[in-house]
């Protein structure tokens, strides 16, 4: 009666093994979603973190002295964008996107080293897409507004005295014109982010 029962506890063993195989291959499901939205997801928040610093490197760099005459008048000119509440803003959301997007990336690295799923839960998914949202609005609210005066200095205004500044001041103008691009760049990149945010909450 002993050897019956051993045989019969070495069949239920040999049954039971394929039974753990195939519950173990069920209990990763998220896993080969990782190279596909996580590789992506990784690409877009860079590409949004690169654009930022440049432009908030570029707008900080942006002084330059010149001269202008005015009826026969020379005035001297010095142009800074610490000058306009449009271009601080700038600056500052650009600064403010920047360690947003350098934040996830370092997170999403951590778990990238745990070998862990980016996202976890809905609830996860649900911050990251408002944290994009956010950014993504203030970098076009800040890109809008330094494009309008970054307009004003190169037409000057109508039937007033008051000219293009560009002209005199031309490394300044162009310095501000590629930092507001690389402005509505980030924001592209970060509404991209958001995109792909939605893609991650189908998927859980």
């Amino acid at each position: 009666m002993g050897s019956i029962s051993n045989g019969r506890s070495g069949s239920e063993v040999g049954i039971q093994m394929p039974a753990m195989e195939s519950k173990d291959v069920l209990e990763q499901p998220a896993l080969p979603r990782w190279p596909r939205l996580g590789i992506v997801m990784v690409a877009t928040r860079a590409v949004a973190l690169v654009m930022a610093l440049v432009s908030m490197a570029l707008m900080i760099s942006a002084k330059q002295r010149g001269s202008l005459k005015i009826f026969g008048i020379e005035i001297p000119l010095y142009a800074n964008w610490s000058f306009s509440d449009s271009l601080e803003y700038l600056v500052g959301m650009s600064a403010a996107s920047a360690a947003y997007c350098l934040a996830q990336l370092m997170l999403i690295a951590h778990k990238a080293v745990k070998n862990t799923p980016v996202v976890q839960s809905r609830n996860y998914a649900w911050l990251m897409f408002a944290g994009d949202q956010v950014f993504a609005y203030a970098m076009m609210s800040a890109g809008s507004a330094a494009a309008a005066v970054a307009n004003l200095n190169r037409t000057g205004i109508r039937h007033t005295a008051l000219p293009n500044f560009c002209k005199p001041l031309p490394r300044f103008c162009d310095l501000s014109a590629v930092s507001i691009a690389c402005a509505f760049l980030s924001c592209i990149f970060l509404a991209t982010s958001a995109v792909i945010d939605v893609v991650w909450l189908l998927n859980l």
